[in-house]
């Protein structure tokens, strides 16, 4: 009978993952930036290339700390509750980001963070950003930092999960829960209020957006960037 339960508990555990693998969408494909445009709208530029199953911004073309054929992309698509995972590895010295709940009206709000907040991509060994609370690798950009620190340095793999359920917002990274926090109450509120985001009313008030990469002018690579709608 022991041996029944657990027969049945593990079948059990197998169609529960099944059923989960089956509802992880893939936002890039591996092969091309399908699914994804330049923020405010157009198509990708040309510095974002794709290479043996990776994304990544080309920096060689500058034009002052921008990229020629840069500029932030983001999906198609908005997504309210979803689970997101993904990998990206910075270059030395390199800044980027991941942003979510991008509210997309290029009229109202010319940059993407202006009311999308963002899980910091950073060298943390060699960028002056590193310095400030708040700025570090895995933070909640300029609003909460890491709990623990699990980056990875730069030229390696670093392993993210973003979950946005609700208004509970959790981020790991490399496995371990780095930012946990509660979206839209009156602690978030003054957080925002206490923030460099304060000049931006509508930041952080979007409950449903765009997925955004940032091009914060270095070079940065992602790949298995995927999502399940909560």
């Amino acid at each position: 009978m022991k041996l029944f339960s657990l027969i049945i508990i593990f079948l059990f555990g197998m169609y529960q993952m099944s059923m989960e693998s089956g509802r992880w969408k893939p936002l890039f494909d591996g092969k091309s930036t399908a699914g994804w445009h330049k923020y405010g709208g157009g198509p990708v530029g040309e510095a974002w290339k794709v290479k043996d199953g990776l994304l990544y911004l080309d920096t060689l073309a500058k034009d002052g700390w921008k990229i020629k054929g840069g500029g932030d992309i983001v999906t198609d698509k908005d997504y309210e509750n979803f689970h997101l995972k993904l990998e990206w590895k910075i270059s030395k010295g390199g800044n980027s980001g991941i942003m979510f709940y991008v509210h997309e009206d290029p009229n109202q709000y010319p940059n993407s963070y202006e009311t999308g907040p963002e899980m910091q991509i950073l060298d943390n060994e060699g960028h002056p950003d590193a310095k400030i609370h708040k700025h570090r690798a895995g933070d909640l950009y300029d609003l909460l930092p890491c709990s623990t620190e699990t980056v990875k340095p730069y030229g390696r793999w670093n392993k993210v999960d973003i979950i946005a359920n609700r208004g509970d917002l959790t981020f790991k990274l490399n496995g371990k829960v780095v930012v946990h926090t509660k979206m839209w109450d009156q602690g978030w509120n003054d957080m925002v209020a206490a923030s460099k985001f304060h000049q931006w009313p509508g930041f952080g008030t979007y409950r449903k957006g765009r997925i955004c990469l940032q091009d914060h002018g270095n070079m940065v690579w992602f790949r298995n960037i995927r999502i399940m709608e909560l």
